[in-house]
């Protein structure tokens, strides 16, 4: 199963690279959430690749959605996380890919083909960066911190939008970042890049990969209550632990989306 994760993601990543270098059309699924050709075409290359081997397996992806088949086993894919970098030539991009066992990610590969790093979590037998165990930060006051964070697509429509969240985290940390793929932010804590990550309104495929990277690394994942991760929870919080308290306090001072 390992192997087949590891083979797949790397050629869906080469795809994606192809595709980055000759440059894509770009659709509209929204005012400002975009599609590319790449999208579409690595989500196919990937979900072919699981049905001729795991016939029987559930699929989820970003733009196919639920391929349903009752089964306990369960993939979940985005092909390209990222899309607004992508389409503007920034070269911070992922193909993330989580498999589930009865709604628990085991297994999980972010790939960034343009840089070459290939993070992978195994539940139980822990992370690494292209062979190289990871381990989250040992930062452990917020005032010191470097934080990751995005923002929802609706962010010009709806009053929860983060924007509040960011302008306190600016207080509260050393400095914020805002890269643009939800999936290597996490990577990014795991590595001990980021001292913590915080997000609302993800889906799914943003987080699967990614919340088992950072648990499996030594850090903590949660809602903004602190309560245990739900992928399909609309709040994520991600850190190295020692900040996770601090963290959820700035929160707490925040819009948060409904449940």
């Amino acid at each position: 199963m390992k192997s087949f994760l590891i083979d797949t993601a790397r050629v869906a990543g080469a795809r994606l690279l192809e595709f980055f270098d000759k440059g894509v059309d770009v659709s509209f699924k929204g005012t400002v959430d975009l599609v590319t050709e790449a999208d579409r075409t690595v989500e196919e290359l990937v979900v072919g690749q699981i049905r001729q081997q795991f016939p029987d397996h559930d699929v989820l992806g970003e733009e196919t959605g639920a391929l349903d088949r009752g089964s306990a086993q369960r993939w979940v894919i985005d092909p390209l996380d990222g899309t607004t970098n992508f389409a503007h030539g920034f070269p911070w991009f992922a193909v993330s890919i989580g498999f589930e066992v009865e709604g628990t990610v085991v297994l999980g590969v972010i790939y960034n083909p343009c840089s070459g790093e290939f993070f992978l979590a195994e539940q139980g037998a822990g992370a690494t960066l292209n062979g190289r165990p990871l381990q989250v930060s040992a930062t452990s006051r917020l005032d010191q911190s470097l934080l990751a964070t995005g923002f929802p697509y609706d962010r010009k429509t709806s009053l929860v939008n983060n924007y509040d969240h960011f302008v306190n985290f600016q207080q509260a940390a050393r400095a914020c970042r805002r890269p643009g793929a939800a999936s290597l932010d996490l990577a990014c804590v795991a590595a001990g890049r980021f001292d913590g990550f915080w997000e609302m309104k993800l889906k799914p495929w943003d987080l699967a990969a990614g919340v088992l990277l950072v648990a499996e690394a030594g850090g903590e994942i949660s809602d903004f209550d602190g309560l245990p991760m739900r992928l399909d929870r609309q709040e994520c919080l991600a850190s190295n632990g020692l900040i996770h308290r601090e963290m959820q306090t700035v929160l707490a001072q925040g819009k948060r989306p409904s449940a």
